[in-house]
C-alpha cells in the first residue's frame, strides 16, 4: 500500500521502519535535513524534504494517490492541518497524532469532523490504557480494548450468590451501554438471547465503556473489589490519562511531582487525588509517604533514568506492582530483556503502542482484524461503513446479522458507544464487530459498499 508519513521523530521514524519492513511503499516528509539524511541511509523509504503542512510538499509526495496519510510530528496543530489538507487533496485515510486532550473534546466543536480527519491517535492516552489495564483487571481474565481505549471487553465469572446468577438477561436491567457478547459454560461458547439465564460459574464476555464496566462488576460477582492504592510519579499527560481511566472511588491515587505549578493543576482538576510536591528519586520522601504500602507504583515522567530508578526504589520498599514508561528507543529492548529479573509488572513505550494501534488500521482489505478470542476462531474486526451500504440509517434490530455476530461499538467523531438494538449506523462510522472468523467476509459485505 502507498503510505505517506509526515515527521520522523521517535514515533514517525519507527512507523516508517515497521511499515517498510511490512512491504508497504512508504514516503516520509521531513523538514530537518539531518533527520532526513539518517532515514535515507537506514530505511527503505522515499524521503521528501519539506513541511508536511504545505500543500505543495504534499503534492510532491504524491498525496493524491496515497492509501494512508499519517501526520506524526510533535506539533498537534501541524498534524491537524496536514491531515486536513491531505484529505482534501485525495488521501483515502488520514491519521493525526495529537497530544492535547482538547482535540478529543467534541462538546463545542468536533475537531475530527471539522477538519475531516479519519483517525486521531493520542500516544499518551494509549500508554495510559496499557498502564491502567493491570490495575483494572487484576484477575487477568480475558481483556481487550477497542476504539483507542474508549470501549473495553472483559470476561467476568458469575459467582454463586451474584445478582446475575439464575436470572435471565432481560431481567438484569443492565445499563444501556453494556452488552453481553458471549457466555462460556462448561467449555461451550453460547451466544446469549434475552431469555438466556446465567448460571454460577459461567464466564460472561461483557462489553462497555471503562466506567460502565467498573460499575457493573457487582452484578456478576458478589465479591466486592478491594480498594487499590496507586502512586503516580510525574504529572505528565500520561499520568492525567491514567487518572481519568481510574476514576472509580475504589482507586486511591497519589501523584508525586517536583513542579509546584503542575501540582496545583492536578489538584484543581482532580480534587479526589492526593498531590505530593517532591521528587520520587528521594528515598526519604518515599519512606515518609509510606509508598511501600501502595499496590501499584507507575513512573510516568519524560526522564527514563528517573523512571527506572524510582521503580527500583519502590520495589525495594515493598510495592507489589511497578510499571514504567520508557521514551528512548535505545532503552526499550534492554529493559524488556531484563524486566523479569527486575520484577517489573510492565514496561510501556508510547511509540510502540502508537505504531501497534496504527498497524491495526493498515490493511488492503475492507476491514482490519484488531483482536481475537479462543485461539482465533472469534475475531474482533474494525470496518468503515460505506455510503452505499444498505445498513445505513436502519436500526440494528432490522439487520439480518448472523447469530454469532455482535456490533460491539460504533465509533465516529462524537466518540465511541456500545449500541443498542434501536441504534443505527451512518456512512463513515467505524464499527467494531465481534464474529466468527469464517463469517467476516459476509458481514463486511453488508456494511462496506
Amino acid at each position: 500500500m502507498k503510505i505517506i508519513v509526515a515527521g520522523a521523530g521517535d514515533v514517525g521514524h519507527y512507523l516508517c521502519q515497521v511499515l517498510s519492513e511490512d512491504g508497504h511503499a512508504v514516503t516520509l516528509i521531513e523538514s530537518e535535513d539531518s533527520t532526513a539524511d539518517e532515514v535515507e541511509e537506514r530505511l527503505d523509504v522515499r524521503v521528501v524534504r519539506g513541511n508536511g503542512a504545505s500543500a505543495l510538499c504534499l503534492s510532491k509526495a504524491g498525496v493524491e494517490s496515497c492509501d494512508f496519510f499519517m501526520a506524526m510530528t510533535a506539533h498537534d496543530q501541524l498534524n491537524i492541518v496536514a491531515c486536513s489538507l491531505a484529505a482534501s487533496l485525495g488521501a483515502k485515510t488520514t491519521i493525526a497524532r495529537v497530544h492535547d486532550q482538547v482535540y478529543a473534546d467534541a462538546s463545542v466543536v468536533n475537531y475530527q469532523k471539522h477538519f475531516n480527519i479519519g483517525v486521531l491517535i493520542n500516544p499518551e492516552a494509549l500508554t495510559a490504557v496499557e498502564l491502567a489495564k493491570h490495575v483494572r483487571n487484576p484477575e487477568r481474565m480475558a481483556f481487550e480494548d477497542f476504539a483507542r481505549g474508549e470501549i473495553e471487553l472483559q470476561e467476568m465469572e458469575i459467582s454463586p450468590d451474584a445478582k446475575a446468577a439464575g436470572v435471565a438477561l432481560k431481567d438484569l436491567s443492565l445499563d444501556a451501554g453494556i452488552r453481553i457478547g458471549y457466555v462460556e459454560r462448561a467449555g461451550e461458547l453460547i451466544v446469549p438471547r434475552a431469555d438466556t439465564v446465567l448460571r454460577a460459574g459461567d464466564k460472561a464476555t461483557v462489553i462497555g465503556t471503562p466506567e460502565t464496566l467498573l460499575k457493573c462488576r457487582r452484578i456478576f460477582s458478589s465479591i466486592s473489589p478491594s480498594s487499590r492504592r496507586i502512586v503516580l510519579y510525574g504529572a505528565t499527560e500520561t499520568a492525567v490519562s491514567v487518572i481519568r481511566r481510574l476514576s472509580d472511588r475504589r482507586f486511591k491515587i497519589r501523584v508525586i511531582e517536583p513542579d509546584i505549578e503542575k501540582c496545583k493543576d492536578i489538584a484543581e482538576a482532580f480534587p479526589s487525588v492526593t498531590v505530593i510536591n517532591g521528587s520520587a528519586t528521594s528515598l526519604r520522601l518515599l519512606e515518609e509517604e509510606q509508598i511501600g504500602d501502595a499496590d501499584y507504583f507507575m513512573a510516568c515522567t519524560k526522564d527514563d533514568e528517573e523512571n527506572v530508578m524510582t521503580c527500583l526504589q519502590a520495589k525495594k520498599l515493598g510495592v507489589a506492582h511497578v510499571e514504567l514508561v520508557i521514551n528512548k528507543p535505545d532503552y526499550e529492548q534492554v529493559l524488556q530483556n531484563i524486566s523479569g529479573f527486575l520484577n517489573f509488572e510492565s514496561i510501556v513505550s508510547p511509540r510502540r503502542v502508537t505504531v501497534s494501534e496504527i498497524k491495526k488500521l493498515v490493511t488492503d482489505k475492507n476491514y482490519s482484524v484488531i483482536g481475537s478470542l479462543r485461539g482465533g476462531s472469534i475475531e474482533f474486526v474494525e470496518l468503515k461503513v460505506g455510503a452505499g451500504s444498505p445498513a445505513v440509517g436502519r436500526p440494528l434490530r432490522d439487520l439480518r446479522l448472523p447469530p454469532a455476530c455482535i456490533i460491539a461499538a460504533i465509533v465516529n467523531g462524537s466518540g465511541a458507544k456500545v449500541p443498542g438494538a434501536a441504534d443505527s449506523v451512518s456512512a463513515d462510522d467505524r464499527l467494531v464487530v465481534i464474529l466468527e472468523k469464517r463469517m467476516a467476509p459476509e458481514v463486511v459485505k453488508m456494511f462496506v459498499k
